[in-house]
């Protein structure tokens, strides 16, 4: 039995297409997607311009003149290769993922919303912190911004919905939104509900690698305190 299964392929305009696993938040599912997305990555040749993971689907991107015929169009092709690849489901192996401690002030002065989420939840702040450090969360998706990760999922006991009005972020930025953490890796609008920020850069365009984390790498997060936070930011200055 074909383990990608079930699944749908469907064009994404002209030189794009899109494998849909179900729309749903699923570890499992997350899973087949970053092990094709690797595989992928790791076989492309000059006929996939670029790969695009989501939750449950996976965009891939190609070069339509490559694929000229007149017997099919270039998505029947590239439909067809990847069918054939699913065939043969058992090549595709796991990729090995990173693990991050990433350090978070909670206090109030950066986490501007954390207050709001005690009297929605009727939590203590404290015991806020404690459950959003309390777990490893693992890194679903980028997008939005360079480098913005989607990461789930959350206690139950502390999932919010988003702001109706975004508001303006400092890089950095720790949000919750439904059951999803992130970090804003840059100033920027933003509608998720802020705890803290960190001080650590997560995405720096002058680097050879600008963004620091990966569809399916692990976070856990610390608190620290603002002193160790403004230390944090000198030292990396």
């Amino acid at each position: 039995m074909n383990p990608y299964q079930p699944y749908s392929i469907f064009p994404l305009g002209d030189s794009a297409l899109t494998i849909d696993f179900g729309n749903i938040i699923n570890e499992d599912i997350n899973q087949k997607v970053l092990r094709l997305f690797h595989h992928l990555k790791a076989i492309a040749d000059e006929t996939i311009i670029d790969l695009v993971p989501a939750y449950s689907s996976l965009t891939i991107y190609y070069d339509v003149v490559s694929f000229y015929s007149p017997e099919q169009t270039a998505f029947e092709t590239m439909a067809d290769r990847l069918e054939q690849l699913f065939s043969k489901a058992s090549n595709i192996n796991a990729q090995k993922t990173n693990f991050f401690e990433i350090p978070v002030c909670y206090s109030k002065k950066f986490a501007i919303d954390i207050e709001y989420l005690s009297e929605q939840s009727e939590i203590p702040v404290e015991e806020i912190i404690h459950i959003h450090t309390s777990k490893t969360y693992k890194v679903y998706m980028l997008g939005f911004l360079p480098g913005f990760t989607y990461m789930g999922k959350v206690d139950d006991r502390i999932a919010i919905e988003r702001k109706p009005v975004p508001v303006k972020l400092f890089a950095g930025a720790v949000g919750i939104a439904g059951k999803q953490t992130g970090i804003y890796p840059v100033e920027s609008p933003g509608g998720w509900q802020i705890i803290g920020r960190t001080p650590v850069k997560v995405f720096n365009k002058e680097d050879r690698n600008p963004v620091l984390f990966q569809p399916g790498d692990e976070i856990k997060f610390y608190p620290i305190t603002e002193h160790e936070f403004e230390n944090y930011q000198a030292r990396r200055t």
